[in-house]
């Protein structure tokens, strides 16, 4: 089945989320550590078609490139050598973290749990791929 994998690239961790086989729904799969990010990926390629990845990237409210966005650059360049025959879109990632953190409190995770940034992240990047796929489709 055909899936969008979304990611909220970090320096220690990485969000990944992928789409339901339709593409209208994103789901938070895992927090994976970042040095392990291309490898988690091959793996989940091997059970699943991955059509698109959609990253998240940071860009500063004025428009400019955030501090983060070289380390996003670098992983962009892993990604497409690693992953050649798939197409990548980069995606504004302002406010997710804030979204993250919102739909958490909404769902009625305990404040313990939402203190986790792993959880932040994986969520993240199932808002990112939402929101691709919200104004994609």
């Amino acid at each position: 089945m055909d899936r969008l994998v979304g990611i909220d690239y970090g320096r220690k961790r990485v969000g990944v989320a992928a789409s339901d086989p339709l593409g209208i729904f994103a789901s938070a799969l895992e927090t994976v550590h970042s040095a392990k990010i291309i490898e988690y990926l091959k793996k989940y390629a091997e059970t699943e078609t991955i059509k698109l990845f959609v990253v998240g990237y940071p860009i500063n409210m004025n428009g400019k490139p955030s501090e983060a966005q070289k380390d996003v650059d670098v992983f962009l360049r892993q990604l497409s050598k690693a992953f050649p025959e798939i197409p990548v879109v980069k995606e504004d990632e302002r406010f997710t973290s804030v979204l993250a953190h919102r739909a958490m409190i909404d769902g009625g995770m305990k404040y313990q749990d939402r203190r986790d940034k792993a959880s932040v992240d994986k969520i993240s990047a199932a808002i990112i791929l939402q929101s691709y796929m919200d104004r994609t489709h």
